[in-house]
């Protein structure tokens, strides 16, 4: 083993350029030109890749950093003698050097066909370094625009980095020969720009090849699906750590992810330094516009969601009353959180989507609850403590095994059948209500399920659930515990198709053939979906769910 240092490779006339994220940390293990940390300059945002495969010793930048070539940006330990290592450490490898190189377009002579003052100018890219048919992935300017020296006329990107491709002289943009789309090359023409007498900078040298260049395809091609709307107004250059009016703040890598879902950029919060959009927060966009809990703005323009504290404008009602409350009282005016809001939005959907229905039953749990509390007498010293919560869980995976229509979910005119088996529960927070999930509660026990829960619990009070932890169920268990009530309709967590509403057990006198005795009965509520679930099978379902509670033995047959 040996340690190489790895550098900042050659990345053009860049003097320094900053830090803006650090995509490693120490123990981590890289590949060879897996990119290490993002930079960024004026024009352009690159990404630095690693020369050697190994395993991060030690960061030597963060966030924030100035650097440039020869700069050191972390140790790596590598396989291999050290004799051999240090020789690759000395010479970077070609790949990652025409990966990095990048040119400033302000710095870079600009390839212009020579025009005579107040003519037309043919506008050509100018030098962008080693990168081949790099794609065109913005618009900054259109046809009649007025430009000024330098400002930008549209963004290309590889697969490390972006830059800016700027005006090499003031005048009327006549005619934008790309698109969206496109790839071009050094020397390709761009643009035909009407200068005016003096506008021009004095020609300089040519910076396209011999050869000559190729003309890009024609406007009428189509554009692919995938690539964002180009813009249509001039838009001023990117400012190192401060997103530019209109233009996402995110790497090219992220910005190729997100090409590749059909993100919308623009829509995405960023949570990186500095409000940067990361990967993370495409997937996790992603996952809210496919759980329903975010609209796109184009799927808003074609359907407008509900709102409006339920207006009802969507399903053609009156409109939700007006009212200044100030006229009969003082009033204090509060903000909904934003679990309320997302929650409010989602069980406002399922309740006027689904056919809700809901059987109540009642459960003889007086020998399971002695059960558990003698459980828990003789587990007090281990710290283990049983809920009647869980137990409720593995009877819910032994019902759903029993009636498998209960754990599907409508998709079209399709009814997915699970094979696994995630039980959420509701959990209650300061900020409002959310529902955790136990994954694949058949392979755990009793007491796992009871540790899990207060585990995710915890996670809930303290805001630190994240979606992994709410996603994939199959059956969701409301209970009420001993705050108390007797029966309750909940609401369907879709896309689910039925939830088990459990309240507050209380002593009541029940006939066993010769005398009233006292039984210790739990209040069920079980909603469920018409459309899938009819009548009898609810009943029997709730039945059944009993049934395990009164005798648990019930679940190992």
């Amino acid at each position: 083993m040996a340690l190489v240092d790895i550098q900042v490779p050659d990345i053009g006339d860049f003097d320094e350029v900053g830090v803006i994220e650090v995509l490693v940390k120490p123990g981590d293990t890289v590949k060879a030109e897996q990119s290490l940390i993002t930079v960024e300059s004026d024009k352009a945002s690159m990404e630095i890749p690693s020369s050697h495969a190994g395993v991060v010793k030690d960061l030597r930048v963060q966030v924030g950093d100035k650097v440039k070539q020869g700069s050191v940006v972390l140790t790596l330990e590598v396989a291999g003698g050290a004799e051999s290592a240090s020789n690759q450490a000395t010479t970077p490898a070609p790949q990652a050097q025409a990966a990095i190189k990048t040119e400033s377009p302000a710095a870079a002579p600009v390839a212009a066909a020579p025009a005579p003052a107040g003519g037309v100018m043919e506008v050509r890219v100018p030098d962008i370094g080693d990168f081949k048919d790099v794609a065109v992935i913005e618009l900054l300017v259109k046809a009649g625009d007025t430009v000024k020296l330098e400002q930008s006329l549209f963004t290309v990107e590889s697969d490390k980095a972006s830059m800016e491709i700027p005006s090499p002289a003031a005048g009327v943009l006549r005619e934008l020969k790309v698109k969206v789309g496109d790839t071009v090359n050094i020397g390709d023409l761009v643009a035909l720009m009407e200068t005016s007498a003096g506008s021009a900078p004095a020609p300089a040298a040519p910076a396209a090849p011999a050869a000559a260049p190729v003309a890009a395809p024609a406007p009428s091609a189509a554009m692919p699906a995938a690539a964002p709307v180009a813009a249509t107004a001039s838009v001023p250059a990117h400012q190192p750590g401060t997103p530019a009016a209109g233009l996402p703040h995110a790497s090219p890598s992220v910005r190729k992810f997100a090409r590749a879902l059909g993100v919308p950029l623009d829509e995405v919060q960023g949570t990186g330094p500095k409000g940067r959009i990361t990967q993370d927060d495409v997937q996790n966009f992603t996952k809210a516009v496919m759980t329903g809990a975010a609209q796109t703005r184009a799927s808003a323009a074609k359907a407008p969601a509900i709102s409006g504290g339920g207006s009802g404008e969507g399903l053609n009602l009156l409109p939700w009353p007006k009212v200044d409350f100030t006229k009969f009282g003082p009033v204090e005016r509060k903000d909904l959180s934003r679990i309320k809001k997302i929650s409010g939005a989602n069980l406002h959907r399922n309740w006027v989507v689904i056919p809700h229905v809901t059987n109540h039953d009642d459960a003889d749990i007086t020998d399971l609850e002695a059960f558990r509390v003698q459980f828990n007498k003789e587990n007090e010293k281990s710290g283990v403590k049983v809920t009647m919560l869980a137990f409720m869980i593995k009877a819910a995976v032994a019902a759903l095994k029993k009636f498998p229509e209960f754990n599907s979910s409508l998709d079209g005119d399709q009814l997915v059948m699970k094979n696994y088996f995630h039980i959420g529960f509701a959990a209650d927070t300061p900020n409002g209500l959310v529902v955790p999930v136990i994954r694949d509660a058949d392979q755990k026990g009793i007491v796992q399920i009871s540790q899990e829960m207060g585990d995710l619990a915890k996670k809930a009070r303290d805001g630190k659930l994240g979606p992994a932890d709410m996603t994939g169920g199959c059956f969701s268990i409301s209970s009420l515990g001993g705050i108390g009530g007797r029966y309750f309709t909940p609401i369907i967590n879709a896309p689910e198709v039925a939830i088990m509403g459990v309240c507050k057990s209380s002593l009541e006198p029940k006939w066993d053939g010769q005398q009233f005795a006292p039984r210790l009965m739990l209040p069920l509520s079980l909603s469920w979906d018409h459309r899938v679930i009819d009548g009898a099978a609810a009943a029997r379902f709730n039945v059944y769910f009993a049934s395990l509670l009164a005798d648990f033995r019930r679940i190992v047959m």
